[in-house]
């Protein structure tokens, strides 16, 4: 499988990164992250058009791929270290995920729909995205034997913040989630300060799928 990444293309991302700068993502780390991630190959030749834009887009099975500032804004929260363990709960299309990968080499993923998953795996192989393990299963309920993780960073709004996550967290760890109704959610970042110690940080309002599972909605 051959993917084709243009000086045009290469331009649009650096485009995207002067946006994403003056709506105020200014983590350099993370805008280099997303300058390097090829955006339209997430995409159908068809829509490749969309890729730069900021704006979500529909990915098929109730899902979408994130809009740039969302990926760009949820990263920076999370401050992920090169050395971090990290677990992106919603693989969906593997574009958060590559940008995760941009960061630190450490990156589990869980997606809970079998047909996203079996697609995002076999794209990513090929991709050449080496370095994440990629999981599919209830995201919401975490990945306990692969825990204690740095950082977990959940790509679907949630109903409240799942308990499984939290105690997945290392001390020092941040989870980094959007919690609301199925409408919208505001961005909550917690951090792990002890063992049964935890201070909770809100940020903007978003709209996200929703997150699936025992901690989650249900379907």
């Amino acid at each position: 499988m051959t993917y084709t990444d243009t000086y045009r293309h290469q331009g649009q991302r650096r485009a995207l990164v002067r946006e994403l700068r003056q709506r105020g993502i200014h983590d350099e780390r993370v805008l280099a992250a997303l300058a390097a991630v090829p955006r339209h190959l997430f995409f159908e030749p068809a829509f490749e058009a969309h890729a730069y834009q900021d704006k979500a887009f529909p990915i098929g099975e109730g899902q979408t791929i994130s809009q740039p500032y969302t990926v760009a804004y949820q990263t920076q929260l999370l401050n992920v270290q090169p050395t971090d363990h990290v677990l992106e709960v919603g693989t969906g299309s593997g574009y958060q995920c590559a940008v995760l990968l941009q960061l630190t080499p450490h990156v589990d993923s869980i997606e809970f729909n079998e047909i996203l998953f079996a697609r995002t795996r076999q794209f990513l192989a090929a991709l050449g995205a080496h370095g994440a393990a990629l999981h599919c299963g209830d995201g919401s309920l975490g990945l306990p034997e692969h825990a204690p993780f740095d950082g977990i960073l959940v790509t679907a709004g949630a109903p409240g913040l799942p308990p499984a996550l939290l105690r997945q967290l290392r001390v020092g760890g941040r989870l980094v989630i959007p919690v609301g109704d199925n409408q919208t959610q505001r961005m909550v970042r917690v951090t792990r300060e002890g063992p049964e110690s935890f201070v909770r940080e809100e940020f903007e309002v978003f709209r996200f799928v929703p997150l699936l599972g025992a901690s989650g909605w249900r379907q």
